[in-house]
Protein backbone atom coordinates (compact mmCIF):
# COMPACT_ATOMS: atom_id res chain seq x y z
CA UNK A 1 0.00 0.00 0.00
CA UNK A 2 2.71 2.52 0.65
CA UNK A 3 4.50 1.34 -2.14
CA UNK A 4 1.28 2.53 -4.37
CA UNK A 5 0.93 5.36 -2.22
CA UNK A 6 4.33 6.74 -3.23
CA UNK A 7 4.48 5.38 -6.42
CA UNK A 8 1.12 7.78 -7.42
CA UNK A 9 2.78 10.87 -5.21
CA UNK A 10 6.05 11.01 -7.99
CA UNK A 11 3.48 10.89 -10.75
CA UNK A 12 1.52 14.05 -9.20
CA UNK A 13 4.79 15.44 -8.67
CA UNK A 14 5.99 14.87 -12.04
CA UNK A 15 2.65 15.62 -13.55
CA UNK A 16 2.85 19.02 -11.69
CA UNK A 17 6.07 19.73 -12.22
CA UNK A 18 5.40 19.05 -16.60
CA UNK A 19 2.54 21.39 -15.79
CA UNK A 20 4.48 24.16 -14.31
CA UNK A 21 7.38 23.75 -16.51
CA UNK A 22 4.50 24.14 -19.65
CA UNK A 23 3.25 27.21 -17.66
CA UNK A 24 6.38 28.99 -16.98
CA UNK A 25 9.27 27.54 -18.91
CA UNK A 26 10.26 28.53 -22.56
CA UNK A 27 7.05 28.13 -24.72
CA UNK A 28 8.36 28.99 -27.74
CA UNK A 29 9.65 27.15 -31.01
CA UNK A 30 11.32 29.48 -33.30
CA UNK A 31 15.34 29.79 -33.79
CA UNK A 32 15.24 33.73 -34.18
CA UNK A 33 15.66 36.29 -31.85
CA UNK A 34 12.30 37.07 -31.46
CA UNK A 35 9.48 37.39 -34.11
CA UNK A 36 6.27 39.62 -34.67
CA UNK A 37 3.15 38.13 -35.74
CA UNK A 38 0.10 40.04 -37.58
CA UNK A 39 -3.44 39.08 -35.31
CA UNK A 40 -5.95 40.52 -37.97
CA UNK A 41 -9.60 40.45 -37.37
CA UNK A 42 -9.67 36.56 -38.86
CA UNK A 43 -7.54 35.33 -35.98
CA UNK A 44 -9.08 36.62 -33.32
CA UNK A 45 -11.19 33.82 -32.42
CA UNK A 46 -10.10 30.63 -30.04
CA UNK A 47 -9.18 28.42 -32.62
CA UNK A 48 -8.05 30.31 -35.03
CA UNK A 49 -5.31 32.11 -32.79
CA UNK A 50 -4.23 28.91 -31.63
CA UNK A 51 -3.73 27.74 -34.50
CA UNK A 52 -1.93 30.92 -35.84
CA UNK A 53 0.46 30.72 -33.06
CA UNK A 54 1.27 26.96 -33.76
CA UNK A 55 1.73 27.73 -37.66
CA UNK A 56 4.33 30.84 -36.52
CA UNK A 57 5.90 27.95 -33.77
CA UNK A 58 4.67 30.74 -31.24
CA UNK A 59 3.56 28.17 -28.78
CA UNK A 60 5.03 24.24 -28.81
CA UNK A 61 1.29 23.19 -27.15
CA UNK A 62 -1.86 23.96 -28.36
CA UNK A 63 -3.16 22.42 -25.47
CA UNK A 64 -1.45 23.95 -22.74
CA UNK A 65 -2.38 27.48 -24.78
CA UNK A 66 -5.87 26.60 -25.36
CA UNK A 67 -6.44 25.48 -21.28
CA UNK A 68 -4.00 28.36 -19.79
CA UNK A 69 -6.29 30.74 -22.25
CA UNK A 70 -9.37 29.18 -20.76
CA UNK A 71 -7.85 30.06 -17.59
CA UNK A 72 -7.41 33.40 -17.94
CA UNK A 73 -10.76 33.88 -20.20
CA UNK A 74 -8.62 35.57 -22.38
CA UNK A 75 -10.61 34.63 -26.09
CA UNK A 76 -12.79 37.45 -25.88
CA UNK A 77 -10.54 40.35 -24.86
CA UNK A 78 -7.82 39.32 -27.85
CA UNK A 79 -7.97 42.29 -30.28
CA UNK A 80 -6.35 42.37 -33.56
CA UNK A 81 -2.60 43.73 -33.79
CA UNK A 82 0.31 43.12 -34.05
CA UNK A 83 2.30 41.31 -31.44
CA UNK A 84 6.40 40.61 -30.49
CA UNK A 85 7.17 37.61 -28.94
CA UNK A 86 10.73 36.56 -27.74
CA UNK A 87 12.51 33.33 -27.34
CA UNK A 88 12.28 31.58 -24.46
CA UNK A 89 8.81 33.28 -23.45
CA UNK A 90 6.51 31.40 -21.09
CA UNK A 91 3.71 30.42 -21.83
CA UNK A 92 1.56 32.35 -19.46
CA UNK A 93 3.07 35.55 -19.96
CA UNK A 94 2.33 35.09 -24.09
CA UNK A 95 -1.16 34.66 -22.69
CA UNK A 96 -1.01 37.76 -20.59
CA UNK A 97 -0.17 39.44 -23.67
CA UNK A 98 -2.81 38.74 -25.54
CA UNK A 99 -5.17 39.28 -22.66
CA UNK A 100 -3.79 42.74 -21.69
CA UNK A 101 -3.24 43.26 -25.71
CA UNK A 102 0.25 44.40 -25.21
CA UNK A 103 0.68 44.80 -28.76
CA UNK A 104 4.20 45.87 -29.83
CA UNK A 105 4.74 49.51 -31.17
CA UNK A 106 5.60 50.05 -34.61
CA UNK A 107 8.15 52.92 -35.81
CA UNK A 108 6.74 55.08 -38.78
CA UNK A 109 10.06 56.27 -40.18
CA UNK A 110 9.02 59.43 -42.21
CA UNK A 111 12.09 60.47 -44.16
CA UNK A 112 11.05 62.98 -47.57
CA UNK A 113 7.76 62.59 -48.61
CA UNK A 114 6.58 64.61 -51.85
CA UNK A 115 3.32 63.79 -51.99
CA UNK A 116 0.15 62.51 -49.95
CA UNK A 117 -0.19 59.41 -51.73
CA UNK A 118 3.74 58.70 -50.65
CA UNK A 119 2.19 58.93 -47.27
CA UNK A 120 -0.57 57.07 -47.77
CA UNK A 121 1.70 54.07 -49.16
CA UNK A 122 4.28 54.50 -46.15
CA UNK A 123 1.13 54.34 -43.52
CA UNK A 124 -0.59 51.33 -45.82
CA UNK A 125 2.70 49.09 -45.67
CA UNK A 126 3.11 49.45 -41.95
CA UNK A 127 -0.50 49.46 -40.53
CA UNK A 128 -4.06 48.26 -40.59
CA UNK A 129 -5.44 51.17 -42.59
CA UNK A 130 -4.68 49.61 -46.53
CA UNK A 131 -3.36 52.82 -48.48
CA UNK A 132 -5.99 53.99 -50.48
CA UNK A 133 -8.15 54.16 -47.43
CA UNK A 134 -5.48 56.50 -45.74
CA UNK A 135 -5.22 58.36 -49.07
CA UNK A 136 -9.27 59.06 -48.73
CA UNK A 137 -9.35 59.72 -44.88
CA UNK A 138 -5.60 62.44 -45.31
CA UNK A 139 -7.91 64.27 -48.30
CA UNK A 140 -11.18 64.47 -46.04
CA UNK A 141 -11.74 68.51 -45.76
CA UNK A 142 -12.87 67.59 -42.55
CA UNK A 143 -9.47 66.61 -41.54
CA UNK A 144 -8.10 68.94 -43.21
CA UNK A 145 -9.55 71.27 -42.02
CA UNK A 146 -9.01 70.22 -38.39
CA UNK A 147 -5.05 70.53 -38.86
CA UNK A 148 -5.52 73.93 -40.48
CA UNK A 149 -4.14 73.01 -43.54
CA UNK A 150 -5.35 72.14 -47.63
CA UNK A 151 -4.56 69.48 -49.57
CA UNK A 152 -1.39 71.72 -50.73
CA UNK A 153 -0.14 72.70 -47.23
CA UNK A 154 -1.08 69.49 -45.70
CA UNK A 155 2.29 68.11 -45.74
CA UNK A 156 3.51 71.10 -43.43
CA UNK A 157 2.45 69.81 -40.30
CA UNK A 158 4.78 66.48 -40.83
CA UNK A 159 8.51 67.16 -39.68
CA UNK A 160 10.59 64.21 -40.68
CA UNK A 161 11.39 61.81 -37.84
CA UNK A 162 10.79 58.37 -36.29
CA UNK A 163 7.28 58.07 -35.05
CA UNK A 164 5.76 55.37 -32.74
CA UNK A 165 1.99 53.58 -33.05
CA UNK A 166 0.54 50.08 -32.30
CA UNK A 167 -0.34 48.45 -35.78
CA UNK A 168 -4.17 49.26 -35.41
CA UNK A 169 -3.44 52.89 -34.31
CA UNK A 170 -6.56 54.65 -36.69
CA UNK A 171 -5.06 57.33 -39.33
CA UNK A 172 -6.52 60.24 -37.87
CA UNK A 173 -4.98 59.00 -34.55
CA UNK A 174 -1.32 58.82 -36.16
CA UNK A 175 -1.89 62.24 -38.19
CA UNK A 176 -3.19 63.85 -34.77
CA UNK A 177 0.26 62.84 -33.33
CA UNK A 178 2.97 63.77 -36.17
CA UNK A 179 0.46 66.92 -35.85
CA UNK A 180 0.96 67.50 -32.44
CA UNK A 181 4.52 66.98 -32.98
CA UNK A 182 4.78 69.83 -35.47
CA UNK A 183 3.40 72.20 -33.11
CA UNK A 184 5.60 71.02 -30.63
CA UNK A 185 9.00 71.75 -33.14
CA UNK A 186 7.90 75.04 -33.81
CA UNK A 187 7.70 76.02 -29.86
CA UNK A 188 11.13 75.16 -29.36
CA UNK A 189 14.18 76.74 -29.80
CA UNK A 190 12.58 80.14 -30.87
CA UNK A 191 11.76 78.76 -34.36
CA UNK A 192 8.31 80.41 -34.67
CA UNK A 193 9.99 83.89 -33.62
CA UNK A 194 13.17 83.04 -36.21
CA UNK A 195 10.95 82.92 -38.75
CA UNK A 196 8.90 86.08 -37.96
CA UNK A 197 12.35 88.06 -37.58
CA UNK A 198 12.30 86.62 -41.42
CA UNK A 199 9.70 88.10 -42.34
CA UNK A 200 8.12 84.73 -42.68
CA UNK A 201 5.03 82.38 -41.35
CA UNK A 202 6.23 78.70 -40.21
CA UNK A 203 4.44 77.96 -43.71
CA UNK A 204 6.66 80.10 -45.77
CA UNK A 205 9.80 78.81 -43.73
CA UNK A 206 8.56 74.74 -44.48
CA UNK A 207 8.04 75.82 -48.10
CA UNK A 208 11.18 77.06 -48.59
CA UNK A 209 12.94 74.65 -46.86
CA UNK A 210 11.38 72.03 -49.35
CA UNK A 211 12.65 73.41 -52.25
CA UNK A 212 16.00 74.13 -50.67
CA UNK A 213 15.94 70.36 -49.59
CA UNK A 214 15.74 69.47 -52.93
CA UNK A 215 18.58 71.71 -54.28
CA UNK A 216 21.47 70.59 -52.52
CA UNK A 217 22.39 67.89 -49.99
CA UNK A 218 25.07 69.74 -48.74
CA UNK A 219 24.41 71.34 -45.39
CA UNK A 220 27.05 73.64 -45.48
CA UNK A 221 24.98 75.22 -48.79
CA UNK A 222 22.03 75.19 -47.67
CA UNK A 223 21.44 78.47 -45.37
CA UNK A 224 22.96 80.60 -48.68
CA UNK A 225 20.95 78.62 -50.82
CA UNK A 226 17.83 80.05 -48.55
CA UNK A 227 19.07 83.40 -48.60
CA UNK A 228 18.90 83.33 -52.65
CA UNK A 229 14.94 82.60 -52.24
CA UNK A 230 14.32 84.97 -49.27
CA UNK A 231 16.07 87.72 -51.35
CA UNK A 232 14.30 86.82 -54.79
CA UNK A 233 11.02 87.12 -52.79
CA UNK A 234 11.76 90.53 -51.50
CA UNK A 235 12.63 92.16 -54.44
CA UNK A 236 9.57 90.92 -56.35
CA UNK A 237 11.57 88.37 -58.31
CA UNK A 238 10.09 85.08 -59.53
CA UNK A 239 11.82 82.29 -57.38
CA UNK A 240 12.81 80.64 -60.33
CA UNK A 241 13.47 77.18 -58.33
CA UNK A 242 13.80 74.37 -60.55
CA UNK A 243 12.40 71.46 -58.02
CA UNK A 244 8.66 73.52 -58.36
CA UNK A 245 9.07 72.53 -62.15
CA UNK A 246 10.00 68.70 -61.19
CA UNK A 247 6.74 68.89 -58.67
CA UNK A 248 4.68 70.83 -61.27
CA UNK A 249 5.15 68.09 -63.45
CA UNK A 250 4.94 65.42 -61.31
CA UNK A 251 8.55 63.83 -63.15
CA UNK A 252 10.92 63.56 -59.98
CA UNK A 253 13.35 61.31 -62.34
CA UNK A 254 14.34 64.76 -64.55
CA UNK A 255 18.09 65.48 -64.24
CA UNK A 256 18.07 69.18 -65.99
CA UNK A 257 15.02 71.27 -66.76
CA UNK A 258 14.83 72.61 -70.16
CA UNK A 259 13.06 75.43 -71.54
CA UNK A 260 10.23 73.18 -72.38
CA UNK A 261 9.42 72.49 -69.23
CA UNK A 262 9.19 75.50 -68.26
CA UNK A 263 5.69 76.24 -70.08
CA UNK A 264 4.40 73.85 -67.25
CA UNK A 265 0.83 75.23 -66.67
CA UNK A 266 1.05 75.12 -62.72
CA UNK A 267 0.55 77.21 -59.41
CA UNK A 268 3.64 75.85 -58.71
CA UNK A 269 5.57 76.78 -61.85
CA UNK A 270 7.61 79.39 -60.04
CA UNK A 271 9.28 80.39 -63.49
CA UNK A 272 6.14 82.06 -64.53
CA UNK A 273 3.91 83.14 -60.82
CA UNK A 274 6.30 85.37 -58.46
CA UNK A 275 6.42 84.05 -55.15
CA UNK A 276 5.89 81.04 -53.23
CA UNK A 277 4.26 77.77 -54.40
CA UNK A 278 0.85 77.07 -52.61
CA UNK A 279 2.63 74.41 -50.41
CA UNK A 280 5.52 72.71 -49.65
CA UNK A 281 7.04 70.09 -52.35
CA UNK A 282 8.64 68.19 -50.38
CA UNK A 283 9.15 67.74 -46.13
CA UNK A 284 12.18 68.81 -45.43
CA UNK A 285 14.85 68.00 -43.22
CA UNK A 286 15.34 69.35 -39.46
CA UNK A 287 18.49 70.53 -40.45
CA UNK A 288 17.15 72.12 -43.43
CA UNK A 289 14.59 73.95 -41.47
CA UNK A 290 17.10 75.22 -39.05
CA UNK A 291 19.27 76.40 -42.13
CA UNK A 292 16.95 78.29 -43.34
CA UNK A 293 15.76 80.12 -40.07
CA UNK A 294 19.23 80.72 -39.38
CA UNK A 295 19.74 81.69 -42.58
CA UNK A 296 22.55 84.67 -43.33
CA UNK A 297 21.39 88.02 -44.46
CA UNK A 298 23.54 88.31 -48.12
CA UNK A 299 23.02 90.31 -51.18
CA UNK A 300 22.95 86.95 -53.18
CA UNK A 301 20.76 86.85 -55.97
CA UNK A 302 21.93 83.81 -58.11
CA UNK A 303 23.56 80.20 -57.65
CA UNK A 304 24.99 77.81 -59.53
CA UNK A 305 26.50 74.08 -58.87
CA UNK A 306 30.43 74.74 -59.04
CA UNK A 307 32.17 73.17 -62.28
CA UNK A 308 34.40 70.48 -60.04
CA UNK A 309 30.92 68.41 -59.45
CA UNK A 310 31.34 68.69 -55.71
CA UNK A 311 27.74 69.44 -55.19
CA UNK A 312 28.44 72.63 -53.65
CA UNK A 313 27.65 75.78 -55.21
CA UNK A 314 28.62 79.61 -55.76
CA UNK A 315 26.66 82.30 -54.70
CA UNK A 316 26.41 85.70 -57.01
CA UNK A 317 24.58 89.20 -56.38
CA UNK A 318 24.74 90.05 -59.92
CA UNK A 319 23.98 88.39 -63.29
CA UNK A 320 27.24 88.94 -64.98
CA UNK A 321 29.16 87.11 -62.16
CA UNK A 322 26.40 84.21 -62.46
CA UNK A 323 26.59 83.79 -65.83
CA UNK A 324 30.28 83.40 -65.94
CA UNK A 325 30.16 80.58 -63.57
CA UNK A 326 26.72 78.77 -64.93
CA UNK A 327 29.31 79.01 -68.35
CA UNK A 328 32.07 77.11 -66.73
CA UNK A 329 29.45 74.25 -64.93
CA UNK A 330 27.82 73.96 -68.46
CA UNK A 331 30.90 73.68 -70.07
CA UNK A 332 31.96 71.05 -67.77
CA UNK A 333 28.83 69.41 -67.96
CA UNK A 334 28.69 69.31 -71.79
CA UNK A 335 32.89 67.51 -71.46
CA UNK A 336 31.33 65.20 -68.92
CA UNK A 337 28.55 64.05 -71.18
CA UNK A 338 30.83 63.78 -74.36
CA UNK A 339 33.26 61.85 -72.33
CA UNK A 340 29.85 59.38 -71.40
CA UNK A 341 29.07 58.72 -74.70
CA UNK A 342 31.76 57.85 -75.63
CA UNK A 343 32.73 55.23 -72.92
CA UNK A 344 29.09 54.08 -73.88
Amino acid sequence: MKKLFYTFFILIVIAASIGVWLVYGSATAFEEKSISILVDDNHTSKEALVNLLIEKKVVTSSFAFEQLGNQFKIWERVKSGKFKITKGESMINIVRMFRNNKQAEINLVINKIRLLEDLAKLIGKNFSTDSASTLSILKNPVILADHNADSNTFLFNIIPNTYSFYWSTPVEKIFDKISAESKKFWDENNRTQKASNLGLTPLQVYTIASIVEEETNKDEDKGNIASVYINRMNKGMPLAADPTIKFALKDFTLKRILFGHLNVVSAYNTYKNKGLPPGPICTPSIKTLDAVLNAPRTDYIFFVAKADFSGYSHFSSNYAEHDQYAKLYQKALNEYLKKKQKTN
